[in-house]
């Protein structure tokens, strides 16, 4: 297509480049929406920023025979859960992936639980 040679769908009728007929940028739409369900929040839920347990706690240094203390941060499947969902800051994550590792292979852990 050459610039400035009109419609950018294409002959079609969505609004957007690539869009079906009677789409989401159509009006009407898909009916109405629930308040707080926006981009910007609200709805009366708050964010709580997670705190880093070893942080917390004042460890030092995190040792891989410390099995109970390492499991925690393990899924069923034997996969290191990410900092994100257990609010770890990096050094402490980078800390226990390296213990985690460790352990698995000096059988303190293992690699798959079933």
């Amino acid at each position: 297509m050459r610039p400035g040679s009109g419609s950018r769908t294409g002959g079609r009728t969505g609004g957007r480049p690539g869009s079906k007929p009677g789409g989401r940028f159509q009006k009407g739409g898909r009916g109405p929406r629930r308040p707080g369900s926006g981009p910007y929040g609200g709805g009366g839920r708050f964010f709580r920023k997670k705190v880093c347990r070893f942080c917390a706690d004042r460890v030092l240094d995190l040792d891989y025979k410390q099995g109970e203390r390492l499991i925690k941060f393990i899924t069923e499947k034997g996969k290191i859960i990410p900092r994100r969902t257990t609010g770890n800051c990096a050094k402490h994550q980078r800390m226990l992936a390296r213990a985690i590792k460790r352990a698995r292979h000096a059988a303190v852990l293992a690699f798959q639980t079933e």
